[in-house]
């Protein structure tokens, strides 16, 4: 069997250190042949130990650094290092990993390359999903989710008819502030909303998965991954984190996968497929959870899940400047500039204010992210700090 030649792009990240960890167990499988980093000194001490030939660093100001230190390794930096190394002839699989908005385009570079390509980046498909999903079959490229909800979906939907398919069940952990008052998120700071219960993140998806935007991007996701639309797509709090989504059947079937909260599951899952690599993880214990409990998310406390079905109502640019919104706001908290609950409240005023236009390109998602963002900036320099 050849050996998967892979290129991770947001290498020093949560997802990018656990794919690493992950494909150290299988050095007969794989071959990282590209690391992407922001930041110079952990990319350097990772590509020593991959021996990779290709890096790309977003920071030019370390671009010399790194070239002196990673001899006979190809280096680039700063605006297109990224695309560039996501389309090398060199990589047959891109893993994208990069966080936010500026994984998207990295992410259509390797869509164009017709790459399989590991999606960890979920605002690829949220700023340009109908596009992204349209060149997809286009050029040949492969798409393979990598959050655990879309992962569990499409491992559901393995050699199922989707015209069989009632709706989809995305199960949302509901966050650290899930069973306590609404006092608590009035008063929530960055550090109580980044000790996650279950799941060990970056900073910007934890945030997100305390205010339920998380699942508010994973429904968009979610709708352009499988093609269904947001009528099909619900989502139910399942605080223990167990199931991690659903696939009910138009006969009544429902369909669950579950496993232990580790991200190496859902990874592996995407670099083997088709196939399973066996993993050393904790097994499942069942009788030891004692009970598996679900609910119906709280609208009220946590409005931005129906800012994500809002979105994909106005179509178009409409879910992209949501996201790139959500991105200034999520700063703009751990900058003790805005509350926790100010993020939903910015992110949907900034929402009702943009006008959608048909996403035809990568430079209209990207467009209307930016403005997304600015936009909210503004906002948020209008408001009076909640806390400081």
């Amino acid at each position: 069997m050849e050996r998967r030649r892979v290129a991770i792009l947001g290498s020093t990240g949560s997802v990018g250190t656990q794919a690493l960890d992950v494909i150290a167990r299988f050095p007969e499988r794989f071959e990282v042949v590209g690391l992407c980093a922001g930041r110079g000194e952990e990319l350097v001490s990772q590509s020593r130990a991959f021996s990779a030939r290709f890096v790309a660093l977003k920071d030019e100001s370390q671009l010399s650094a790194v070239r002196q230190a990673l001899p006979g390794v190809e280096v680039r930096g700063g605006a297109g290092a990224a695309e560039w190394l996501a389309s090398l002839p060199e990589v047959d699989y891109v893993l994208s990993a990069i966080s936010g908005g500026d994984g998207m385009r990295p992410t259509a570079a390797a869509v164009e390359a017709g790459k399989v390509i590991g999606l960890a980046n979920k605002e690829s498909v949220v700023l340009a999903g109908e596009w992204m999903m349209a060149r997809s079959r286009a050029t040949g490229a492969t798409i393979l989710p990598i959050d655990s909800e879309h992962s569990a979906i499409f491992q559901c939907l393995s050699g199922e008819r989707r015209q069989n398919v009632r709706r989809l069940l995305l199960t949302a952990s509901g966050g650290p502030f899930w069973s306590k008052p609404k006092e608590a998120l009035l008063e929530a700071t960055p550090e109580e909303a980044l000790r996650h219960p279950n799941w060990s993140m970056g900073k910007k998806i934890t945030i997100d998965s305390a205010t339920l935007m998380n699942k508010a991007l994973e429904v968009m996701e979610a709708r352009w991954l499988f093609d269904l639309p947001p009528a099909q797509i619900s989502v139910v709090v399942h605080p223990q984190s167990v199931i991690h989504s659903m696939v009910e059947f138009h006969d009544g079937a429902v369909m669950a996968q579950l496993g232990v909260s580790d991200m190496r599951g859902p990874i592996a899952y995407a670099l083997g497929w088709p196939d399973r690599l066996p993993l050393d993880l904790p097994r499942l214990d069942l009788p030891a959870r004692a009970q598996l409990t679900f609910a119906e998310p709280d609208g009220e406390r946590f409005p931005a899940l129906g800012l994500a079905y809002r979105a994909l109502e106005r179509g178009g640019t409409a879910p992209a400047a949501l996201s790139g919104a959500d991105e200034a706001c999520v700063a703009a908290f751990l900058d003790r500039r805005l509350s926790l609950v100010g993020i939903s409240q910015i992110v949907g005023r900034v929402l009702e204010a943009h006008s959608p236009v048909t996403v035809d390109s990568v430079a209209a998602a990207w467009g209307a992210s930016e403005w997304g963002r600015r936009k909210a900036e503004e906002l948020i320099a209008e408001s009076s700090p909640t806390f400081r």
